[in-house]
């Protein structure tokens, strides 16, 4: 595995955004409840400088809002304060995010103008009805437009989705999965639906006008997008909200919140494989999983969860896992010629 990335994050909570969308409350989201200025991003910067990353590449991320929706003259603030820390490593770069209605070439020349990289897109759905009624305020031809003036622009670009939303389903997720997958962007976030209190979904919620997209729901159905986005060769950065004290402790009333969802869709996607290699082989009572370097966790999963389930579908009485596999999501059964 590539080891992370030092991240410095400044948080912009709604800034710049034209929308309210009914999910929506970045401020529950991101824990902070200030809005960023340019000498928030010069404390990030110093910050950075006298941390232990200090001299390792590393990216200095405006996190929440639509970045190119603010006002220009606030735009070049908040980059113009970040140019130190390109300056303190050839390697530093920048990310922002916004929406694919804000993108246009007068945006497009002031973030090459100030060494911004990497652009992440708030796609959420390409399915216009459930855009609509997530009152997201954009279609899906704006993403299409909005990705490809980015990656035409030599932007790196990172589409984010959601599953769970008004209107949503199985089958549309799996449609939009495929329809970034054809924008080819160097990476996506797949966010499923969190009901935030203080939000028009949460009012929707408690009055019985939205059925919540469970953590169980958005589990299985992650473990269905993952490997679509693998087999393009999109990398998935992120699975659900970076937990928050602030969302484990009640913010996040109810949908798919979970402090550790990616390991719990990665577990699923791994029990499923194990599924498909055990499936039609006359087994013995006791077998042995081989897996790769790091990922028995995975394959057992949560209070070993995984293990039991195969026990309980192949009638076996005992499973071991070993860490002997050659490649990275690889699971073979020991004594068995693959």
């Amino acid at each position: 595995m590539r080891p992370k990335r030092v991240i410095v994050p400044v948080f912009v909570p709604h800034l710049g955004c034209p929308h309210a969308c009914v999910f929506c409350n970045q401020r529950r989201i991101s824990g902070s409840m200030q809005q960023a200025t340019a000498a928030t991003v010069r404390r990030a910067v110093e910050d950075y400088k006298r941390s232990p990353a200090a001299g390792q590449p590393a990216e200095l991320a405006f996190y929440g809002g639509s970045f190119t929706a603010v006002d220009p003259a606030l735009q070049e603030q908040l980059l113009a304060a970040a140019q130190p820390f390109l300056a303190a490593c050839p390697g530093n770069s920048l990310r922002l995010s916004t929406r694919p209605d804000c993108v246009d070439e007068a945006a497009l020349r002031r973030l090459k103008h100030f060494g911004v990289k990497t652009v992440e897109l708030g796609c959420q759905s390409m399915c216009d009805e459930v855009l609509r009624l997530s009152e997201r305020g954009h279609t899906a031809a704006d993403t299409v437009r909005a990705a490809e003036k980015l990656k035409a622009a030599g932007f790196s670009l990172i589409l984010q989705m959601m599953t769970g939303l008004p209107g949503d389903s199985r089958e549309r997720s799996l449609q939009t999965a495929k329809e970034l997958i054809r924008l080819a962007p160097d990476g996506v976030r797949i966010y499923p639906t969190v009901i935030l209190r203080d939000t028009r979904l949460y009012e929707l919620w408690r009055a019985g006008q939205y059925a919540e997209h469970t953590v169980d729901q958005a589990v299985a159905l992650c473990a269905e997008l993952v490997p679509l986005f693998a087999e393009a060769g999109i990398p998935v950065i992120r699975l659900g909200l970076n937990p928050t004290a602030e969302l484990s402790g009640g913010a996040a009333a109810g949908g798919a919140y979970h402090p550790a969802f990616g390991e719990l869709v990665y577990s699923r996607i791994y029990y499923e494989r194990a599924c498909a290699l055990l499936e039609g082989k006359r087994l013995p009572e006791e077998i042995t999983l081989w897996v790769y370097k790091g990922r028995t966790s995975l394959m057992m999963g949560q209070k070993r969860r995984n293990l039991t389930a195969l026990a309980r579908a192949f009638g076996l009485k005992r499973i071991k896992v070993e860490e002997k596999a050659s490649a990275d999501g690889e699971i073979r059964l020991a004594g068995v010629e693959m």
